[in-house]
């Protein structure tokens, strides 16, 4: 399977926060050839273990930005909390796919009042998710129980994956569907390496409601060295200044010295910026404070653990749907596999 089919399948796989069971499914079937252990924690981390001694960590999770139902009208319209940060200014009309608890999907749209009966000012007002609701078609709280839909079902925007022009790609919940891919690959690149020390890749739940998955994983697995692998802030369009643009696509992968949830220490920035050049990976930085990630909440568990970070470049992340390069990708997963090929040196 080529490296976008494989991408293709994580962004159109259901996984809302807390809800990654399908996620997960396709992950285990990827990597379970390629490690000595496969386990799945109370959480729902999937962690995947080979090798002996000293632990090194790899994390990307698994959850994408979603909704929860939480109210079902009289007429049979639905009410949405939101699981994670949306960008609530591009829900409106958006085409929703719920998760029943029986496992179907039921579809519908994101609406609000329509513009013709607003005042001028009405109309100006940003619509924030209070005052919308998911029509599904159902005309009553009944149908819409009929149609297995009940509070705390969790929903998504789903637009499928697609290839646009040259490497570059677009789907949903890239965020961070590409570096669960990024994790996946390396793992299959090294198959056959012996490391000298245990390498644990956890595929983490609910980072994009608090960081909760990877904080349980990095407890259990005691890591002395630990990298996140991301899908990140690619925010390289008209109007934004350069010096706010977090990364850029076409880059290469983005190594982070700081964000709102971790300092990255030196000394593994160092090591990033000397084995991407040894390979003549092309690499940037993203640029701080932007944003956190799972190894803000792993950098301080079991006394602290050497922790950092590399990105792939996104377009659009917390919104309906994103974009990457795949020769982003691609270096991501260079700089991944000359990392763990060295790691060793940091222990």
């Amino acid at each position: 399977m080529e490296l976008q089919e494989r991408l293709r399948m994580l962004s159109d796989a259901f996984g809302v926060a807390g809800f990654e069971d399908e996620v997960r499914d396709e992950l285990r079937r990827l990597v379970e050839p390629l490690v000595d252990s496969v386990e799945i924690d109370a959480l729902g981390n999937l962690i995947c273990a080979r090798g002996d001694g000293p632990t090194v960590m790899l994390d990307a999770h698994m959850d994408e930005v979603g909704f929860m139902v939480r109210w079902i009208e009289k007429d049979g319209f639905l009410r949405l909390s939101s699981l994670g940060g949306w960008d609530e200014r591009l829900l409106m009309g958006q085409r929703l796919t719920l998760r029943t608890r029986e496992g179907g999907d039921v579809h519908g749209v994101i609406g609000a009042s329509p513009p013709h009966i607003l005042s001028q000012e009405e109309r100006r007002r940003p619509v924030g998710l209070e005052d919308l609701f998911a029509d599904i078609g159902a005309a009553s709280a009944e149908e819409a129980k009929e149609m297995g839909v009940r509070i705390g079902d969790p929903a998504t925007i789903h637009y499928p994956f697609r290839p646009l022009q040259n490497d570059c790609v677009t789907g949903k919940a890239l965020d961070d569907r590409a570096g669960c891919l990024v994790l996946v690959e390396a793992l299959q690149a090294l198959a056959d390496v012996e490391l000298p020390y245990r390498l644990v890749a956890n595929f983490a739940v609910c980072e994009e409601v608090g960081l909760r998955g990877a904080r349980v994983a990095a407890w259990t697995v005691a890591p002395k060295v630990a990298l996140a692998l991301e899908g990140t802030i690619g925010a390289d369009v008209p109007g934004v200044p350069e010096a706010k643009q977090p990364v850029r696509q076409g880059r290469g992968p983005a190594i982070t010295v700081a964000d709102r949830s971790i300092i990255v220490k030196p000394r593994l920035v160092r090591f990033l910026e000397e084995i991407a050049e040894a390979e003549g990976i092309p690499y940037q930085y993203k640029l701080p404070l932007y944003g956190g990630t799972d190894a803000g909440a792993i950098h301080v568990e079991r006394g602290g653990v050497l922790a950092g970070v590399i990105a792939v470049p996104c377009r659009y992340i917390h919104s309906p749907v994103s974009t990457l390069r795949l020769s982003d990708l691609e270096y991501t997963v260079r700089l991944t596999c000359a990392f763990l090929r060295e790691a060793h040196r940091l222990l």
